[in-house]
């Protein structure tokens, strides 16, 4: 995968040289370069941004350094994603998607936000992590490349891995124990301990509904379940 950033500050990306990015930079699984668009703006004093028409508090970033920074990338036909608070918002689904995709190309935005026509005629996806605001979208910008890179082919070592988490199945995950079974008291569930697959299996999707309903229970409005699934639910709530 090929992914292009857009952004007024590349120094803050060095984070993505750790961890499971960092490694997939390495291995060569994904090529990442980092675009300040204030090199491409042709004002004297390298301005990329200006006072909205009509008035109102704050500055906007300006259509013309954006859109020849993009035009000067090698880009085909990319997915282009416009980080903003007006987005849809980001989630598991999403990033999944995306992880298909052979080029994806970010927009960070600043200030007030971007001129309308940056919109209109370059993005293909307008995103926010969350109902807050952020000073830019380096920072959400880097959790969507996060979230989207471990899940290309063979970036995770264990491919499984990643197919119980939270939202992959449409529920958060469940607890997870490992060594030691005692700790200071703290006790591992015996069922864990039992060997007996089919009981670890049951258990584990009663723990994913519960935490589920208790946090999030808007999730369950989306998820098939079935007719055990069900009366498990119901005991919670009764």
């Amino acid at each position: 995968m090929k992914i292009d950033v857009l952004t007024l500050f590349p120094e803050m990306f060095h984070a993505l040289d750790h961890s499971i990015v960092g490694r997939a930079k390495t291995l060569g699984q994904v090529e990442m370069s980092f675009l300040n668009f204030r090199d491409f703006s042709t004002n004297k004093h390298h301005k990329v941004d200006d006072y909205p028409y009509g008035g109102g508090a704050g500055m906007l970033l300006t259509p013309q350094p954006i859109f020849d920074a993009f035009h000067s990338l090698e880009a085909k036909s990319p997915r282009v994603i416009l980080t903003t608070p007006t987005g849809k918002p980001f989630n598991q689904r999403m990033a999944e998607e995306w992880a298909k995709e052979e080029h994806l190309v970010f927009l960070c935005g600043h200030y007030e936000g971007f001129d309308q026509r940056i919109h209109n005629e370059l993005a293909t996806d307008e995103v926010s992590i969350g109902d807050f605001v952020l000073t830019g979208g380096e920072l959400a910008t880097m959790v969507m490349i996060d979230a989207t890179v471990r899940l290309i082919p063979d970036v995770l070592n264990d491919q499984a891995s990643h197919e119980d988490d939270s939202f992959s199945t449409g529920l958060l995950e469940y607890p997870h124990y490992t060594r030691p079974a005692d700790f200071r008291g703290l006790t591992v569930p015996d069922v864990l301990l039992s060997g007996n697959h089919a009981k670890i299996e049951a258990w584990r999707r009663e723990q994913s509904l519960e935490r589920t309903y208790r946090r999030r229970p808007d999730l369950l409005e989306h998820v098939e379940l079935t007719d055990v699934d069900k009366k498990f639910l119901q005991s919670l709530r009764d």
